[in-house]
């Protein structure tokens, strides 16, 4: 599979700062294989990859024939991080011809031949080439070579921000623009209304530059020169447009009382509508919840595999002692309960709901309930 095809350089982080196990190291040296035997004692699930001219027998080691022109292509496009074991201006010729976006390509991480430095060279912060390279100089006792200014300047990652949360960005043409104003430390504001709090480093400071407001409309009225708001609302106001950027927490569970033939047209276009009619993203939904039935309801599932949202499912005695606005006798009869759509994403959620149930007839409800942050 090519990298273009999967659906996120998803080895860089989560919560435990752990990696996935699709990195390859590539050395074409002896001092190079030997760097990258030590590299695979700390990190045993990736692959050495090393020309067969330089065979030694007993290492774990992937010998190739062909050049390393063709090989460095082939490792390039199938995993989501190189760790090149040579010079980095060779490195920088080599892959020049592959490189196509940050959102596809892998990171790269470059180390000279005798581990002194560990250099990030591609995909510092969406591949996290960064945070590998930080990973591998300890590893290594060599330092890092860290060069993207937010870095340096130790300061907001614009792009990068809530990520580990699962945010994402709703418009992405701003972020350069917001990422310059950052790093030269011009006045940010930021406002947010849902998702996580603790999305700065634990115990340290914003940037000075930095500024939280408490109302969109003060932070609007303000003399920053950019802005973050974080939000699960939509946000229409054109004095911020060009220069603000929206992260969308997941903070959005959508209940789903429907039938087993309901199609996953007819519960998009049910959501949609109350999503519209709530000024609420899309892009924040975190999950759906129904009832558990005898069987999986194909639209339901559908929908879930198209959105990359998961599904949630409830026996009908937990809904039932969920406390609803909008109880059921007709539902009660069919289903054992009072309420589905608003009892499960009240339930799934473990927030409050903020959409009550809306019927789409013959035979959908839509409810929507908002994570306790």
């Amino acid at each position: 599979m090519a990298l273009g095809q999967k659906k996120s350089n998803n080895y860089l982080k989560t919560r435990q700062d752990k990696f996935v196990d699709n990195v390859a190291i590539l050395a074409i040296t002896k001092n190079g294989i030997d760097i990258a035997v030590t590299l695979k004692e700390h990190f045993p699930a990736w692959k050495i990859f090393s020309p067969s001219k330089l065979r030694q027998d007993g290492k774990e080691i992937q010998w190739f024939d062909e050049s390393t022109t063709l090989k460095i292509k082939e490792l390039f496009e199938s995993n989501e991080a190189l760790v090149c074991i040579f010079s980095l201006g060779a490195v920088i010729r080599l892959i020049a011809p592959h490189m196509k976006d940050k959102k596809t390509d892998p990171a790269v991480v470059v180390i000279d031949d005798t581990a002194k430095f560990v250099i990030s060279t591609l995909s510092g912060h969406l591949g996290g080439a960064n945070e590998l390279s930080e990973k591998i100089a300890t590893s290594l006792c060599a330092t890092p070579v860290i060069t993207t200014a937010a870095d340096v300047n130790k300061t907001i990652a614009v792009d990068l921000l809530g990520r580990e949360f699962g945010w994402e960005i709703d418009d992405a043409t701003s972020v350069t623009k917001v990422s310059a104003f950052m790093v030269n430390e011009e006045k940010i504001g930021v406002f947010q209304d849902a998702g996580e709090k603790d999305w700065w480093m634990p115990k340290k400071e914003l940037p000075k530059n930095v500024h939280i407001y408490k109302s969109l409309d003060d932070m609007i009225s303000s003399d920053c020169k950019g802005f973050l708001i974080i939000s699960d609302k939509i946000i229409e106001n054109k004095e911020v447009q060009g220069r603000v950027v929206i992260y969308r927490p997941k903070t959005l569970v959508v209940g789903v009382g429907l039938h087993w033939d309901t199609t996953s047209d007819t519960i998009k276009e049910g959501m949609n509508f109350c999503m519209s009619k709530f000024n609420l993203s899309p892009k924040s939904v975190a999950k759906f919840a129904s009832i558990k039935k005898e069987a999986d309801v194909k639209g339901l599932q559908e929908l879930s595999g198209q959105m990359n949202v998961p599904l949630e499912y409830f026996d009908k005695t937990d809904l039932s002692a969920i406390s609803i606005p909008n109880p059921s006798d007709v539902v009660q009869t069919f289903e054992g309960t009072p309420s589905v759509s608003e009892a499960s994403a009240i339930k799934a959620s473990g927030g409050e709901l903020i959409v009550q149930k809306h019927k789409f007839p013959p035979n959908l409800t839509i409810a929507i309930a908002r994570r306790s942050s």
